[in-house]
């Protein structure tokens, strides 16, 4: 499994946005048709709102690749 560390500039980053950081989705329309199809966890439960806000310490897994949630 590949990890990728996504860095906050802020207070926390949403989720759509967090797999476009990571280049697991090419532009928000596909962050949103993974985050649909029930393809992308946060935390170890299935996420369905693109919009969720992530932290510092969240994990993101979608597919083969593990997003870590770093602050700044």
């Amino acid at each position: 499994m590949e990890i990728v560390e996504v860095r906050l500039r802020d207070e926390y980053i949403k989720l759509g946005q967090a797999l476009k950081a990571a280049h697991v989705a090419d532009s928000g329309v596909d962050a949103k048709l993974m985050i649909l199809d029930g393809k992308v966890l946060v935390n170890g439960v299935k996420e369905m709102q693109r919009g969720k806000k992530l932290r510092d310490g969240d994990e993101v897994v979608c597919g083969d690749v593990r997003i870590q949630i770093k602050g700044q």
